[in-house]
């Protein structure tokens, strides 16, 4: 017999977060404007953030975009991510959206990040240290090029 209860409250609001992320993104006029737009929604994701989350949500930001300019900023159910030609590339998830112990930053499969038949797709994160700076640009900058 399975134990398996469903969906929980925190991935059921992530599930209605995306829902509504898709329907906004389809409203939008210009791709300039959808550009723009998407920015503003993930600067305002993060800054809704409680600390210590907030700060490393926002040095992350700082860091994917500068190293890894190509990659478009847009929320991805609910989370700041960077995305190439509308794919997610790689993202933020806060401690507290799924009550977890650590935030994490992570990789979907449009990252380039392939290293033999096994590698990391996600790294807890509990600060950004010019350690930690120096491995997300490169991390970033690996999985676009």
């Amino acid at each position: 017999m399975s134990d398996y209860q469903g969906f929980t409250a925190e991935e059921r609001a992530a599930m209605k977060e995306h829902a509504k992320e898709q329907k906004k993104a389809a409203r939008r006029a210009s791709r300039e404007e959808k550009a723009a737009e998407a920015v503003r929604d993930v600067l305002a994701k993060i800054a809704e953030m409680r600390e210590p989350d907030r700060a490393l949500a926002e040095r992350v930001h700082a860091i994917v975009t500068e190293n890894a300019p190509v990659l478009a900023p847009k929320l991805w159910y609910g989370m700041p991510s960077y995305a190439l030609d509308g794919k997610v590339v790689c993202f933020f998830q806060s401690a507290d959206k799924f009550k977890a112990r650590y935030a994490t930053f992570g990789f979907n499969d449009a990252a380039k990040l392939d290293d033999g038949p096994m590698w990391a797709t996600s790294f807890a994160l509990t600060e950004v240290t010019p350690e930690v700076e120096r491995r997300i640009a490169d991390l970033v900058k690996r999985a676009v090029s």
